[in-house]
């Protein structure tokens, strides 16, 4: 099927067209303390909800990590706040995303390196700079078939979500330019 039949297609059938599920945001400090509390407050200021702290999985030593400090923060983001949210930092990546960034079901993640290059966000200096991974996972109305707690069932082949209708998706709804 053409990409221009594919809008066409999600007019026919509503419970074909895709819809993002959630955008998750991360920042990884690497270590816990004030670092940690900075990146946070950062994160709660950007999406205006409270961030969930990361543990870390095993030691490091190299790095003086060790398993079960917390080291990263990361808050979810859905429905109207998760669209807004994008709208305001897809800027900073110029609207533009390679095909690399997304997997076989058409979630995509990238990267910013400094969260101020995000518009509306001044530099505070006893704040600092950090980098933040954004990680956009996508669905169709029925996924939740497969999640539920009782009657759980299989998703047909046929109403997976693909790499190509998730660009096409983003494409229009967002207007990011898939490179």
């Amino acid at each position: 099927m053409s990409e221009d039949e594919l809008p066409k297609k999600w007019e026919e059938n509503p419970m074909l067209k895709p819809r993002i599920e959630k955008v998750a945001v991360n920042i990884s400090v690497g270590k816990s303390g004030e670092p940690l509390e900075k990146a946070a407050q950062v994160l709660k200021e950007l999406t205006s909800q409270n961030p969930c702290k990361r543990k870390a999985k095993q030691t490091i030593r190299e790095f003086g990590i060790r398993k079960g400090e917390p080291i990263a923060c990361v808050v979810t983001l859905r429905k109207q706040r998760a669209t807004e949210f994008l709208k305001k930092v897809l800027p900073v990546i110029d609207n533009k995303i390679s095909q690399k960034c997304f997997d076989k079901y058409g979630n995509f993640s990238f990267g910013i390196k400094e969260h101020i290059e995000i518009p509306g966000v001044k530099y505070e200096p006893e704040i600092g700079i950090f980098g933040m991974d954004i990680s956009v996972s996508f669905s169709r109305p029925g996924y939740r078939v497969r999640k539920r707690r009782r009657g759980k069932a299989k998703i047909g082949s046929k109403h997976i979500l693909t790499m190509g209708e998730a660009v096409v998706f983003v494409r229009d709804s967002l207007g990011l330019e898939v490179v």
